[in-house]
């Protein structure tokens, strides 16, 4: 018989480790533009999630926001081996030398000696960068600079690339694949074909940056399992088999996105919520054919 699922519970990845299945996400809103006393108002959510209970934190060096992560964990009390810590890769930092260099930048600003997962953050700059910075990625990883690999927001077609690539002898494996994933955006095209490699599914945005609350469907699942719409869409995510990183400053809110664990959605409410709508709350870099 399976073990109910916890806040606490894992996936295990390409790579041998383990990926706690609900993560925390940081709001690009809490430091992007802002002024140097930004990082605290990082830093006191981060600290709110890992009280909590999460014991995952997904930054990137696009948000600025690694170095507050690192304040938080280090003040967290707990062992670094306890949180499961994500950066990823910035446009700009495309290319095996730029991402080399982005990776040791990233090790100093978040004050930690390794990351659990360096994903590159979207398929840009063409293949001979995209490429370059996998194998950087994989230089990493063998170097113990990063625990495990992955990309966010590659259409099929990037992996499909990349996936060639590692066969010709590129080296590394993919561990995560990251994307906007929500009722209203479901991509069971790349689900399917990640999942099919034992890829973990990672659903950023999973609440759709709160624009679909008010949706009939949400507000009467909500009433039947007496959960918000927003516990209604993370469980949505956490029944497909993905890993959600639902994001929020609001202690309440941050509570009650890990309450999801004391239900279960009927299989037909499941398929109710896949609403056949391709509508991205956010940029949408799986359709760039560069």
């Amino acid at each position: 018989m399976t073990s109910p699922q916890t806040l606490q519970s894992t996936y295990r990845l390409n790579s041998g480790h383990e990926i706690p299945i609900l993560g925390y996400g940081i709001s690009y809103k809490l430091t992007k533009g802002k002024t140097k006393s930004s990082p605290s108002k990082t830093e006191i959510p981060v600290l709110e999630a890992l009280s909590t209970g999460y014991r995952h934190v997904d930054s990137a060096i696009m948000y600025r926001n690694e170095k507050a992560c690192g304040h938080a964990i280090a003040k967290s009390g707990l062992d670094r081996s306890q949180i499961f810590f994500t950066t990823k890769i910035p446009p700009e930092s495309m290319g095996y030398e730029r991402t080399k260099r982005a990776v040791e930048s990233s090790l100093r600003e978040a004050g930690v000696e390794y990351f659990d997962l360096i994903l590159i953050h979207a398929p840009y700059g063409g293949k001979e960068d995209r490429l370059g910075s996998w194998k950087a990625l994989v230089e990493a990883q063998k170097a113990g600079k990063t625990k495990s690999i992955g990309v966010s927001n590659y259409g099929i077609h990037h992996l499909d690339e990349l996936e060639e690539y590692i066969q010709q002898g590129g080296g590394g494996r993919i561990d995560v694949g990251q994307y906007e994933i929500h009722p209203w955006c479901a991509r069971e095209d790349i689900v399917e074909w990640l999942q099919k490699r034992n890829i973990v599914v990672e659903a950023y945005s999973p609440l759709a940056h709160g624009t679909r609350m008010g949706e009939a469907v949400l507000r009467e699942l909500g009433k039947k399992y007496n959960k918000s719409p927003a516990q209604i869409m993370i469980r949505w995510c956490l029944q497909r088999g993905l890993v959600p990183l639902p994001k929020s400053a609001t202690p309440s809110r941050i509570r009650e996105n890990a309450e999801v664990f004391d239900f279960k959605l009927d299989e037909e409410d499941v398929k109710r919520l896949f609403t056949g709508e391709y509508e991205p709350t956010d940029w949408d870099p799986t359709l760039d054919f560069d």
